[in-house]
C-alpha cells in the first residue's frame, strides 16, 4: 500500500548545509580564540580576567616579599638582642655572686668585732685561758681594721657594679620585648598578604588555574632553556681559555734569555695583566661554587623566612649560595646590596647578586644569558628567571 506521507524537504539545501558548516566553524575558531585569551578579556559574570587576578596576586606577593625582608631583619634584630640579655643577665648573677661573697666577708668582721669590741684588753688578758693566745689576737685585731676598711670598699664597688648590670639588663629587656613586637607585626604583614593571595586564587576556576599553571611553565621551560645556553657558552669560552693558556706556556718554553733588557716592559705589563686575571679566576672559581650550589636547589620550596636547606626564601638563596664558596651574606636584601662592589646590569657575570624593586625587595643569583636562579614567592619553587621579568634595581659582585 502507498504511502500519502510526502516526501520531507531537506531543511537545507546543499548550499544552505555548506553556509551552515562555514558558520559553524567561523563559531569555534572564535570560541577557541577567546578561550584562549581569557587574560584579556574578564568574564561576563563580573569576575577579574585571569591577567587581573596575576597582577594582584603579584602585586601581594611582592608586597610579602618586602614584608619578608623586614621580618628577616626584626629577627635578626630579636635574635641579637635575646644574646645580649642573657650575656647582661648572666654578668648580673656573677656580680651578684660577688656581692654576696663581699657581704659575707664583712659579717664575718662585723662579728669578731662584736666579740670582743665590748671587753677591755686588760679583761680579756686576765679572762683568756692561754695569754700567748690573746698577745696573738690582739696583733690580729689591729691588722684587721686595714682590712675591714677594704672589705667595706670592696662591698660598695660590688654594689653599684651590681646595680649597673640590673639596670642594664632591664634596659635590653625592654628593648628585646620591642623587637619581639616588631617581629610580630612582621609576621602578621607576611601572613595577611598571603592570605589574601590565596584568596584570590580559590576564586579561580579549574581551568583558568590551569591555564596559570601553564603560563608558568612556559615562562620557566624558557628560562630554563636560555640557562642552558648561557652555561654551554661559559663552558664553550672557558674550554677556548684553556687552550689559549697551554699554547702561550709553550709558546714561552724554548728560552727566555737574550731579550732579557728589551722585553722588560712587557714583562712588566704581563705582571700587571696576570694580577688582574687571578683576580678574575679567584672570584671565577668562587661563582662557580655559587652557581653549583644554586643549582643544586631548583625544584626546593620558596618559604618566607627559610635559610635552608629544605626551603629558602629570595636574600636565604643568596646567602646560602655564597657561603658555600666561604664568602658570609647578610641576612637581608638591604644589606646584602651594600656587601660588594656595585655592576653595571651590562656587565654582569655568573655568581653577581641581582636585586629588584625601588625598595630592593628581592635578589637573584646571575646565572648568565640573562637569567638568574631565585627563590621567587610563596607556591613557587627555586628556579632560573629572566631578570628581566622585574624591575632591575642593581647589581652587586661580592667578593
Amino acid at each position: 500500500m502507498a504511502s500519502h506521507r510526502r516526501p520531507r524537504t531537506p531543511l537545507l539545501s546543499p548550499a544552505s548545509r555548506r553556509g551552515a558548516v562555514g558558520l559553524t566553524t567561523a563559531a569555534i575558531a572564535s570560541a577557541t580564540l577567546l578561550s584562549q585569551g581569557p587574560a584579556q578579556a574578564a568574564p561576563e559574570d563580573g569576575r577579574p580576567s585571569i591577567e587581573e587576578v596575576r597582577k594582584r596576586v603579584d602585586a601581594l606577593y611582592r608586597e610579602a616579599g618586602s614584608a619578608t625582608q623586614k621580618y628577616n631583619a626584626a629577627k635578626e634584630k630579636a635574635d641579637e638582642q635575646r644574646e645580649e640579655v642573657d650575656r647582661l643577665l648572666d654578668e648580673a648573677a656573677e656580680r651578684a655572686d660577688r656581692l654576696n661573697d663581699a657581704r659575707r666577708k664583712l659579717g664575718g668582721y662585723a662579728t669578731a668585732q662584736y666579740r670582743s669590741g665590748g671587753v677591755s684588753d686588760t679583761a680579756v688578758l686576765l679572762l683568756s685561758d692561754d695569754p700567748q693566745d690573746f698577745f696573738g689576737r690582739k696583733h690580729l685585731m689591729d691588722r684587721i681594721t686595714d682590712r675591714q676598711r677594704q672589705a667595706v670598699d670592696d662591698y660598695r664597688d660590688e654594689q653599684r657594679a651590681a646595680r649597673k648590670k640590673r639596670s642594664e639588663a632591664s634596659a635590653s629587656l625592654a628593648e628585646l620585648t620591642d623587637a619581639q613586637k616588631e617581629l610580630a607585626d612582621s609576621r602578621k604583614t607576611v601572613q595577611g598578604k598571603l592570605a589574601q593571595a590565596r584568596k584570590l586564587l580559590s576564586e579561580l576556576t579549574a581551568e583558568e588555574k590551569a591555564r596559570l599553571a601553564a603560563q608558568e611553565r612556559r615562562r620557566q621551560e624558557e628560562a630554563r632553556r636560555k640557562a642552558a645556553a648561557a652555561a654551554a657558552e661559559r663552558e664553550r669560552r672557558q674550554a677556548e681559555a684553556e687552550a689559549a693558556a697551554e699554547r702561550e706556556k709553550r709558546d714561552e718554553t724554548p728560552a727566555d734569555s737574550g731579550t732579557d733588557t728589551g722585553g722588560g716592559s712587557t714583562g712588566t705589563g704581563g705582571t700587571d695583566t696576570g694580577t688582574g686575571g687571578a683576580a678574575d679566576d679567584s672570584y671565577a672559581a668562587k661563582a662557580q661554587k655559587v652557581l653549583a650550589f644554586a643549582e643544586a636547589q631548583l625544584g626546593k620550596p620558596y618559604v618566607w623566612g627559610a635559610t635552608g636547606p629544605n626551603s629558602y626564601d629570595c636574600s636565604g638563596l643568596t646567602r646560602a649560595a655564597w657561603l658555600s664558596a666561604g664568602v658570609s651574606l647578610p641576612r637581608t636584601t638591604y644589606d646584602q646590596v651594600n656587601a660588594g662592589a656595585r655592576i653595571a646590569k651590562a656587565d654582569m657575570r655568573p655568581g653577581d647578586l641581582v636585586f629588584f624593586y625601588d625598595d630592593i625587595s628581592h635578589v637573584g643569583v646571575y646565572a648568565g644569558g640573562g637569567q638568574m636562579i631565585h627563590a621567587p614567592k610563596p607556591g613557587a619553587e627555586v628556579r632560573y628567571e629572566s631578570v628581566d621579568h622585574m624591575p632591575f634595581h642593581s647589581a652587586v659582585r661580592p667578593a
